[in-house]
């Protein structure tokens, strides 16, 4: 029997671990593949545990859950299941260049993706993340360079503030001179 922390992420439809769980509105989470594949089944949309209506088409991914699904996976010594396309439940292997998403090998055959240019996921992963890398890098020296300009300007304006309070604090007192020195004034008329 499953322990009750292996219960709270199974998927109710499946019962396994949860693989990209999302949430439905009524709070219930489930598999994406396994969600999508009962809304063929039925195209009422409707929440397999509790038959309440789903007010979104495309629900969200249940980030908490997908994270403890996976450490829990880890945590047994099991690699957490790879992606699968959520409209075949096949393994994302390629990356489609012209829409920008990975796609299964059923999808890449598909009227969806006719005459559209491919590349292995692994090599896509690679370009994009040498693409965010360069980007990165150029926010980081822009960044730097803002905090230069930051820094100098922060430097002339605490001298200037320090050239302030100086003042305000040399006219203190004088005021407080000329209070001590009209005092005997006063007392005299």
């Amino acid at each position: 029997m499953a322990s009750r922390s292996e219960e709270d992420l199974c998927c109710p439809v499946c019962q396994d671990v949860f693989r990209d769980p999302v949430l439905l509105s009524c709070s219930h989470s489930f598999c994406k593949a396994c969600l999508q594949t009962w809304w063929r089944e039925k195209p009422s949309r409707e929440c397999p545990v509790c038959q309440r209506r789903s007010s979104r088409g495309e629900p969200p991914c249940n980030l908490v859950l997908k994270n403890l699904s996976e450490a829990f996976l880890l945590e047994r010594g099991q690699r957490p299941p790879e992606a699968l396309c959520s409209l075949h439940s096949e393994k994302l292997r390629l990356f489609c260049l012209d829409h920008q998403q990975p796609v299964c090998l059923v999808c890449r055959d598909s009227r969806t993706h006719t005459n559209h240019r491919f590349r292995p996921i692994d090599e896509a992963a690679q370009d994009l993340r040498e693409e965010l890398q360069k980007a990165l890098q150029e926010k980081l020296k822009l960044f730097e360079e803002v905090k230069v300009e930051f820094d100098q300007k922060a430097g002339w304006r605490s001298g200037y503030e320090g050239y302030i309070l100086n003042l305000c604090d040399f006219t203190t007192k004088v005021r407080g001179w000329q209070l001590q020195s009209e005092e005997p004034i006063v007392d005299w008329f």
